[in-house]
């Protein structure tokens, strides 16, 4: 256990699996209090428990990023158990169902922007009126390398969601940072958790394809895009305001 982020609390949404269980845990060793928050209690726990078990400090809140009221709740959760909130990894995101823009039914690209933009924009709303009573904080928002940055045929709604995020965190880096807000994103390429894998492929199968197409030759592991989230939110990082930081090992390079 070290010390950067001691008497910190954050707040990190999606904290239940892959990335964000990753930032949670990364987070947590560095000393920081981490409030977990996600739609389904088992996974929140399982990464609580990790982090505890490590003697570390976290607890959960059960959340829908896409609903004003759960997420207005998941922020005044974190001041009521610490006191304030000085961090945000705005994580939670989906990737939907693949396929072509004008088969796209309209429930799901409703719920793509409810979800990946939406969730973003009220997790902000809240975390920025709370970070405006004590001086300032730091948050990071999900973005994608798949977005701003690239694009994959099947995946336009997702892309178009990713690359608003980006968007939205330039805005708000901009309103916001003479309240002491750092604001920025991260846009990991293909990381080592289920969603880098397609329907029915192996792990041997899209490590093959990935070599392809990466030119570092791999995928990302959590742990990397955690240590870029870690690096954004901490005092290191004081003067990168507004940036989309990306994580893909050079697949857009």
């Amino acid at each position: 256990m070290t010390a950067r982020f001691a008497n910190q609390t954050v707040l990190i949404t999606g904290g239940g699996s892959g990335i964000g269980q990753a930032t949670a845990l990364a987070f947590a060793r560095e000393g920081a209090a981490v409030v977990i928050a996600g739609r389904r209690e088992a996974p929140l726990a399982d990464t609580v428990k990790l982090i505890q078990a490590a003697n570390g400090t976290a607890s959960l809140v059960l959340a829908n990023v896409a609903d004003p009221a759960d997420v207005a709740r998941m922020v005044e959760t974190c001041v009521q158990r610490h006191g304030g909130l000085q961090i945000a990894f705005n994580n939670a995101g989906t990737v939907g169902k693949p396929g072509p823009l004008a088969d796209l039914d309209e429930t799901l690209w409703s719920e793509m922007i409810a979800t990946n933009l939406t969730g973003i924009w009220l997790s902000m709303k809240y975390e920025i009126k709370q970070m405006q009573t004590h001086g300032g904080g730091s948050i990071v928002n999900m973005a994608a390398n798949i977005g701003a940055h690239t694009r994959r045929p099947g995946l336009g709604a997702y892309a178009a969601t990713k690359a608003a995020v980006s968007a939205l965190t330039r805005n708000a880096a901009r309103e916001y940072i003479a309240d002491g807000i750092r604001i920025n994103a991260v846009s990991p390429g293909a990381t080592d958790t289920p969603l880098s894998r397609r329907p029915g492929e192996t792990h041997a199968d899209r490590d093959a394809r990935i070599k392809t197409v990466v030119p570092l030759g791999r995928v990302g592991t959590t742990e990397e895009v955690a240590a870029a989230v870690l690096w954004l939110a901490a005092p290191e990082s004081s003067f990168v305001v507004g940036h989309d930081l990306v994580v893909d090992g050079g697949a857009t390079a």
